[in-house]
């Protein structure tokens, strides 16, 4: 007997096929950082010759899961946007994580739940521990969305963050992020962007050499200490 469903049910299913695949699967964590890619460095990174690699990313493509941006000879492949993103970390979240296999792993896994990008946001302990600090300074209210207060106004204009410019923009404004490694949120959408650009921006964060990886300096450690002292902030300590 065929399903019967509602007219306005979303038919997930293709949208579901296109991330199954393992290939697939492996690209479209590659490019979960935010940053674009050549076809060719995909192909590298998901262990498959450049023709398969085109044949999968026209799928992708396809099925708007990535867009694309030709440089010269190149093409540059990057995430369709923070949605995308957001379907991808909900899955991890669902998902087993594989297993370790080499030192080399077990350090980059540790470094990964200390301080990554959640597509353009900090994510890991750093993330969460920075939400909280920013609740527990009242910068931010709420609870699954957040606002900013008349203080946070001022702390994240100090941090170089434009609170009216970020609100005005199509994007969610601040919403909670649910963190796959932490199991609690951090904070998502355009102010966690911003923020986490704006901590990029001035050193106090840099990226690591591992994709997604970041890492707070001297100074941004100092800084955040200045700001968050007794907060909550206590993690931020590179991984050995």
């Amino acid at each position: 007997m065929a399903a019967e469903h509602i007219a306005t049910d979303a038919d997930i299913a293709p949208v579901a096929g296109l991330i199954a695949d393992p290939t697939r699967a492996a690209m479209l964590n590659v490019l979960l950082d935010g940053r674009a890619l050549a076809a060719g460095e995909l192909a590298r990174l998901a262990g498959v010759s450049p023709a398969t690699a085109s044949a999968h990313l026209a799928r992708l493509l396809d099925g708007g899961m990535v867009t694309v941006a030709a440089a010269g000879r190149y093409r540059y492949y990057r995430l369709a946007g923070p949605e995308v993103a957001g379907v991808l970390e909900a899955l991890a979240g669902l998902s087993r994580r594989p297993a370790v296999r080499s030192l080399r792993q077990s350090r980059q896994a540790r470094q990964l739940r200390e301080a990554r990008t959640c597509y353009d946001h900090l994510a890991g302990r750093a993330g969460v521990e920075l939400l909280a600090a920013l609740l527990a300074t009242g910068y931010l209210t709420g609870q699954d969305a957040f606002e900013v207060t008349s203080a946070g106004e001022a702390g994240f204009g100090e941090l170089g963050v434009d609170v009216d410019t970020v609100r005005g923009g199509r994007r969610k404004f601040a919403p909670a992020c649910l963190d796959w490694t932490e199991r609690r949120s951090h904070l998502g959408g355009a102010l966690g962007a911003a923020l986490t650009g704006a901590l990029l921006d001035r050193g106090w964060y840099r990226r690591g050499t591992v994709r997604r990886l970041v890492e707070i300096t001297e100074p941004g450690r100092a800084g955040i200490a200045a700001i968050f002292a007794g907060k909550g902030l206590t993690s931020h300590t590179p991984v050995t």
